[in-house]
């Protein structure tokens, strides 16, 4: 690699991004792969999002489809996915065909069918064509879609001594699928038994392995979902599990570390969502177009939704003409009453997620909430309501702000634990539609409260 090239902090101050902009354009692979070889995830991650498209398709194209496999799995899968779909068919396949399964089935399930079918296509392997097909119809969330394809099995009627010496050929094979457990299959790939490595190092080389094996092994389906294989995780310390299909057939292993990033995952979709990035992760190297009319999907409706807020205001003009203090507390009782609001729907949620209640057991959300919405009413109510007394020099004022306070923060945490019931029983997505639907209710509902009150007294105030 060239001297004015070689990236030194001390040295030298171009940005990497623009050092393989120029490798690309001169069309010099070594220099491009020595800068993407030497950065770390973090730095490659940062290097993509700052090429424009043109470049980054050039780069995939003048790398060795094996560097760009690597880089792949480096990336963002938000940044992944992008970058696969701008490559040509052809060049995608090669770039995948390299990655391992699990990889590459996670990239391929994010695509439109139309192109992910057409990398399918252009895999050589059949067989690994229809494997990875297979992997793409499995939800990404079920065991199928996070299971590894690197699991060791051998035939019942392998002896110790043909397991050992497979071991020995494939040490290095083995090595990198970072194997914990040892599979027994029947002829017709059907798992019947786990083999420990104790059993297999004291075992006599003459032994089949069917004779030692521990039977009927724990499996999960390729359909057991992410829920259901947290507990399992969460009640026994496995470190993996194998899946099986609907005929017993050995399909891979889902690891420990598969669930905790598919957790995670789940956890940043869910933060994405409740902040309106809706449809997926969004990246500020998308196109601008897709990411404003992302965005405005969510941003539309709350126009709407404010107004009506809004409204409910222009309604009482001349009670905020006349008492200008309410001005000043309209906003405290409908953001104190949303924040007590948002507490119930982030356990309602949450209960669903772990299937402690359904949208069913609405009247035992409904007693539950009223008691804690009373009771912590009654208390910020008070507490706000003798604030505005005091600093007012109004007892009338107090109780307006007070009995307001009392009363949304009632019905706000009721409707917090009960919206996401109804959204979840009417196919809607809770942690998406919680939040506006709430705020906007808090909202009319605390404006009214205050603006009412204080009208039907408007003489001691």
């Amino acid at each position: 690699m060239p001297e004015e090239l070689l990236i030194d902090p001390k040295e030298d101050t171009t940005p990497r991004y623009k050092l393989i902009a120029e490798a690309v354009d001169n069309g010099d692979q070594q220099i491009a792969h020595d800068i993407i070889s030497e950065a770390s995830p973090d730095d490659q991650r940062r290097i993509i999002a700052q090429l424009d498209r043109q470049t980054r398709e050039q780069l995939c194209e003048l790398l060795p489809a094996e560097d760009t496999a690597d880089l792949f799995e480096n990336l963002a899968e938000a940044q992944a996915v992008e970058l696969l779909e701008e490559l040509p068919a052809g060049i995608a396949a090669d770039v995948v065909e390299e990655m391992d399964a699990d990889v590459s089935g996670d990239l391929l399930r994010e695509l439109d069918q139309v192109d992910s079918e057409a990398i399918l296509a252009e895999i050589d392997d059949q067989q690994e064509s229809d494997e990875l097909r297979d992997r793409v119809s499995y939800e990404w969330d079920s065991a199928g879609g996070m299971m590894s394809d690197q699991v060791v099995r051998f035939p019942a009627t392998a002896t110790v001594s043909d397991v050992l010496a497979d071991l020995d050929n494939k040490a290095e094979e083995y090595s990198d699928a970072d194997v914990q457990y040892f599979y027994v299959i029947d002829d017709a790939k059907r798992l019947i038994g786990v083999l420990t490595l104790r059993s297999l190092v004291l075992g006599r080389r003459s032994t089949l392995i069917q004779n030692l094996m521990l039977p009927e092994p724990i499996s999960v389906s390729v359909h057991t979902k992410l829920e259901e294989l947290e507990d399992i995780f969460d009640e026994k310390a496995y470190l993996g599990l194998p899946v099986i299909d609907e005929e017993g057939c050995l399909r891979g292993v889902v690891s420990r570390q598969a669930i905790e990033e598919a957790l995670s995952e789940n956890r940043t979709e869910d933060f994405l969502k409740s902040a309106g990035i809706v449809g997926g992760e969004e990246l500020r190297s998308m196109p601008l177009r897709h990411r404003c009319t992302r965005r405005l999907a969510w941003l539309g409706p709350n126009i709407l939704l404010n107004l009506l807020a809004a409204s409910v205001i222009a309604s009482y003009e001349d009670t905020l003409q006349a008492v200008i203090a309410l001005a000043i507390f309209l906003p405290m009782v409908s953001d104190m009453s949303g924040c007590s609001g948002n507490q119930a729907v982030a356990v309602s949620i949450r209960e669903l997620t772990l299937g402690i209640i359904q949208p069913r057991d609405y009247l035992r959300v409904l007693i539950k909430e009223g008691l804690l919405g009373i009771t912590n009413g009654v208390v910020l109510g008070i507490v706000l309501g003798t604030i505005a007394a005091i600093w007012k020099g109004s007892l009338f004022l107090g109780l307006v702000i007070g009995s307001a306070l009392t009363l949304n923060t009632i019905l706000s945490v009721v409707l917090g634990g009960l919206i996401p019931l109804v959204l979840k029983r009417f196919k809607a997505d809770p942690a998406l539609a919680s939040g506006p639907i709430l705020t906007t209710c808090t909202d009319m509902c605390g404006f009214f409260l205050v603006l009412n009150l204080a009208s039907m007294a408007i003489t001691k105030l």
